[in-house]
């Protein structure tokens, strides 16, 4: 005697995969972002390339999702601009910044890098809870962030 039970479970098997992919598809129309957006906290700097930055350098910045800008400082100058973002894709605008001079050498040679790896950014990644990389277009990260309640 033969069992139709076991092409029946395919076929419910079937049915319910093809329903749970059904509605994965449908919610990627939905205009509902699936990936983790980067607006709100504020961004501190905790590493420029390879280089450690220190805490309390000053250089931080953050995304403003109503208004499509990116605001912050570079350590001794206020910046502010534009960006778009669709997924991990992540363009910043031309800068504009307040024009003072850092007391400290250094901290304006972190702060001219760190602008230029704004401007050279073109995707990111979330590394982790509260963990922000920005990307150059070969993939190499080129400034790594810590949200404000994060370590």
């Amino acid at each position: 005697m033969r069992s139709f039970a076991r092409p029946t479970s395919r076929i419910a098997l079937l049915a319910l995969a093809a329903a749970a992919l059904s509605t994965t598809l449908a919610g990627c129309g939905s205009g509902i972002s699936l990936d983790e957006p980067i607006e709100g906290p504020t961004w501190r700097l905790v590493q420029l390339g390879d280089e450690t930055i220190a805490p309390n350098s000053g250089a931080q910045v953050q995304f403003d999702r109503s208004s499509g800008r990116v605001s912050g400082s570079g350590g001794c100058n206020r910046l502010s601009g534009s960006f778009t973002r669709a997924g991990i894709s992540l363009k910043i605008g031309q800068l504009a910044s307040t024009r003072m001079a850092c007391l400290d050498p250094a901290r304006g040679a972190n702060e001219a890098q760190f602008i230029s790896a704004l401007q050279n950014t073109a995707s990111y990644s979330l590394a982790g809870p509260g963990r922000l990389a920005l990307l150059d277009a070969g993939g190499r990260t080129v400034a790594t962030f810590s949200s404000a309640g994060a370590r």
